[in-house]
């Protein structure tokens, strides 16, 4: 077997230089070369950047190292990473994972483990230390040139290397962390953008543990407790965003065990985010086998305990300065290992009990579900599974039922959903408005507007600012299917949308605020848009359903998806 040679590059701008400069000049000799934006000038650009740090690879090198010039090393970077590549030859090896991404979720998992690297997950790759065996980086430079001024290099990267089935892992804990001394490309509106686990004194070694196949990942962002679940079955990897409340609902959990316990603070948003997040992981590593309380006799406690303490503080830091994160550290941590304990605690009952969490179906047992073939069709399947439950558990079961989503078309404006219940000859019709979230096509009215800000294009009303739309959440969606299937209302037409719709123009300013800060432009005036204002049949809403989901959060959650699913799904 032929040795491996690193070679590495500290990506940076003129305006930055010196801080390149002291990391290279702080590495071992030769270890890091500076490498500067091709067109300083130019619009801001990371992949422009990356791109030529790729291409400076030293010759004779089997892999590069790339690194931004914002990044803390551990003590060991360098050790660790020569034993990594050593190990995984073949692989590309992320050094670093935010605090509230799907893959510092993963790392909080191999912690528990004693794991040194997890699999990377369905996300962006984290490209701010990285490291690529020579060929994947030479392609690479390639497959970045002709997709200039699109994806963000993070985004790319996991394109990438998921085409071309390139081995992906993630430090634990992680070798670099992210100083924030300013973001040059845009990113500061996120707040504090750290570690998940971030250990500058760990040391070297066992870089061959590592845990894969992972197919529950909550974490905690922007304030919203959230979950990811690896869609079963053949075909490419798809994943279903869904609340981690949803999701500890559909495992028959106690709804009182949903709430933190009595305290001065158990009442407050980052608590009970905190809480949702650690209870769900709490309950998924009692699958895995994996040990909560870090005790495992490979595990390092010092790991586990910073991997866990962020939860809390990656949850918040859209919103705080780096004082309040500090000051609410302990409060939070605390409240993730009770959690922890508590979610495994319930899946052990529930193991013994046969009564907990081992249901996994997507389909509520008497609902016959017609053209649910598609994302959407699972999403909305999946909250009802996870709403209702089996009849005789904590949720009454859903009855029997024909839901047709024929109606929802993907890739053009939805219209309607039907509804047939068993000796009712009369099927129910549901006028629904722009349907938009996990699972939606990017090809309509909202899809088009967050698709553009993902990308840091303009968003664009196309057609009068003051024009009525009729945003409808896909959870919302759901929640008046099962109001209907439960009441089973007089009016037979039922119209599926808020009371007060919003207009082009708000609705561009709130993908502005939820996806990123872009700029927003008025387009013609006079476009036809036959679905921002739907000529709905029937006045009625289904009995005391209202749309729940704030915009705010449901366009966050949608941008989401698109970036790490939807890509997967169409060619850009």
């Amino acid at each position: 077997m032929t040795r491996h040679q690193l070679s590495g590059a500290v990506m940076t701008h003129p305006k930055r230089r010196h801080a390149a400069e002291r990391m290279a000049q702080a590495a071992p000799p030769g270890a890091l070369r500076v490498v500067m934006d091709p067109d300083p000038t130019g619009t801001p650009s990371v992949l422009r950047t990356a791109l030529a740090a790729w291409d400076s690879i030293e010759d004779g090198a089997t892999h590069q190292l790339v690194v931004q010039d914002d990044m803390l090393l551990s003590e060991s970077f360098f050790e660790r990473v020569d034993q990594a590549v050593a190990a995984m030859p073949d692989a590309a090896l992320a050094l670093f994972a935010l605090w509230d991404s799907r893959n510092g979720a993963a790392i909080r998992f191999g912690a528990m483990a004693g794991a040194r690297w997890v699999g990377a997950v369905n996300e962006y790759f984290p490209c701010v230390a990285i490291v690529l065996p020579r060929t994947v980086a030479e392609g690479f430079v390639r497959y970045g040139r002709e997709r200039l001024g699109g994806w963000p290099d993070d985004i790319l990267m996991h394109r990438y290397l998921t085409d071309l089935g390139v081995p992906r892992y993630v430090s634990v804990p992680n070798l670099a962390e992210h100083q924030d001394h300013g973001s040059i490309s845009g990113n500061a509106f996120r707040g504090p953008r750290r570690s998940v686990c971030f250990l500058p004194d760990d040391r070297a070694g066992d870089e061959d543990r590592r845990l894969t196949g992972l197919r529950v990942l909550p974490f905690f962002k922007y304030g919203v407790a959230r979950c990811a679940v690896r869609v079963d079955g053949p075909g490419p990897e798809r994943w279903l965003h869904m609340d981690c409340e949803q999701y500890l609902r559909g495992l028959e959990l106690p709804r009182t065990l949903l709430v933190p316990p009595t305290g001065p603070q158990a009442d407050a948003p980052d608590v009970r985010g905190t809480w949702l997040t650690a209870l769900a992981m709490g309950h998924e590593a009692a699958r895995l086998g994996l040990d909560p309380d870090g005790s495992a006799p490979a595990v390092r406690p010092e790991v586990y305990a910073e991997a866990i303490a962020t939860i809390g503080s990656g949850g918040i830091s859209n919103t705080s300065t780096e004082e309040r994160i500090a000051e609410r550290r302990e409060v939070l941590a605390d409240a993730a290992r009770r959690a922890l304990a508590a979610g495994y605690e319930a899946a052990a009952h529930g193991a013994a009990t046969g009564r907990t969490g081992t249901r996994r179906a997507h389909r509520p047992g008497g609902l016959t579900v017609r053209g649910g073939a598609s994302p959407l069709g699972e999403h909305l399947v999946r909250r009802l599974t996870d709403l209702t439950g089996p009849a005789g558990a904590d949720g009454d079961g859903l009855p029997e039922a024909v839901l047709d989503l024929t109606g929802l078309r993907e890739g053009g404006p939805a219209r309607e959903l039907r509804i047939r219940l068993p000796d009712d000859p009369r099927p129910y019709t549901l006028a629904v408005g722009e349907v938009y979230g996990p699972g939606c096509s990017r090809d309509t009215l909202i899809g088009r507007m967050v698709w553009d800000a993902l990308r840091s294009l303009p968003v664009t009303v196309q057609g009068s600012p003051e024009a009525e739309v009729h945003p409808v959440y896909v959870d919302d969606l759901a929640d008046a299917v099962l109001t209907v299937i439960r009441t089973r209302p007089a009016a037979r037409t039922l119209t599926v949308a808020d009371e007060k719709p919003t207009t082009l123009g708000a609705l561009a300013n709130a993908v502005h605020a939820a996806v990123r800060p872009v700029p927003v432009l008025n387009g013609p005036s006079d476009v036809d848009l036959p679905a921002v204002a739907p000529e709905f049949a029937d006045g009625s809403r289904p009995p005391g359903w209202a749309p729940a989901t704030a915009p705010a959060k449901g366009l966050h959650a949608y941008s989401q998806w698109l970036a790490y699913e939807g890509t997967l799904l169409t060619v850009v």
